[in-house]
């Protein structure tokens, strides 16, 4: 019995313990300025998606207006491989926050059930900017073909596949859909997640700032619920060419009645919300 408990005890000291080096390193200066380039990289890539479909719409690019069609465009710029190098360490910085934001909760969201969802969202955004890493190094490699939609069909196949894959393939697309329409909520209520520090910013830029989230985080919204209802097709039909990336939820939006204006005002919250992650990079406070 008087083993047992030592073991007991040694096993929660480790736990404790190793909780503790995580927390100190999630909150070190290190992780400070990677999570700023974190923030800044998404901007970057959020700013370039929108600018891309209208420039789609406009018939004047045949790039995807997608996390990949955006760093696609990236790779195109001089100093190219530099400006990789920094996306991927970016990717990798921001899938790291989405870890941190949904283990150690440093916006306190708590564990009720929409805490956890909230929770369980910064774990699939970290998931998100993961898989978009190993595309980015392969640029970094050399010129690499294929769209994000390709990409995600591909790999909505291989689930597909599977036992229950439909089941699985169906129930992201209504967690698609769901979460689309909870960042609507979060934006119409400003409720999205601040992390400025208020000493850094007039009450007048505060206001901005929270007016361009808003918009920003309503566009994306939008677009996720698009995501959302072709995966949901997808399973529906099982058809994986059903499933669209960013890329082809935009591409919807242009062939709807004044679908050019609908695009348009996506592109512009899309740009918005970059321009919202570029100020989380300036503004950021990590909260414990």
């Amino acid at each position: 019995m008087g083993k047992t408990k030592n073991g007991q005890s040694s096993i929660k000291s480790i736990k404790t313990k190793g909780k503790k080096v995580a927390r100190k390193a999630a909150y070190s200066p290190l992780m400070d300025r990677l999570t700023r380039l974190g923030y800044g990289i998404k901007g970057f890539i959020y700013i370039a998606i929108g600018l891309i479909a209208v420039q789609s719409a406009l018939g004047k690019s045949r790039t995807p207006a997608d996390q990949l069609g955006a760093i696609v465009a990236f790779s195109k710029l001089p100093f190219a491989d530099i400006v990789l190098w920094l996306i991927l360490i970016g990717l990798i910085s921001y899938s790291l926050w989405g870890v941190i934001r949904a283990v150690l909760d440093p916006f306190h969201k708590g564990t009720d059930v929409e805490g956890l969802l909230t929770r369980g969202g910064f774990l699939v955004s970290a998931a998100t900017y993961a898989f978009l890493v190993f595309p980015t190094y392969d640029l970094i490699q050399g010129p690499s073909g294929g769209s994000q939609t390709g990409k995600t069909q591909k790999l909505i196949a291989a689930v597909m596949a599977m036992s229950f894959g439909r089941l699985i393939v169906g129930a992201l697309g209504v967690a698609g859909i769901a979460a689309g329409l909870y960042q609507i909520y979060m934006g119409i209520t400003s409720n999205f997640e601040h992390q400025f520090k208020p000493y850094a910013l007039t009450s007048e830029q505060l206001k901005v700032a929270k007016q361009v989230g808003r918009f920003g985080t309503i566009a994306r919204g939008v677009v996720f619920g698009i995501v959302g209802f072709f995966l949901f097709l997808a399973a529906y039909y099982a058809n994986p060419h059903e499933a669209q990336s960013f890329s082809g939820a935009l591409s919807y939006l242009a062939k709807q009645p004044y679908g050019l204006w609908l695009l348009g005002i996506v592109a512009a919250g899309l740009i918005a919300f970059g321009i919202y992650s570029l100020m989380s990079a300036a503004w950021f406070k990590l909260k414990r």
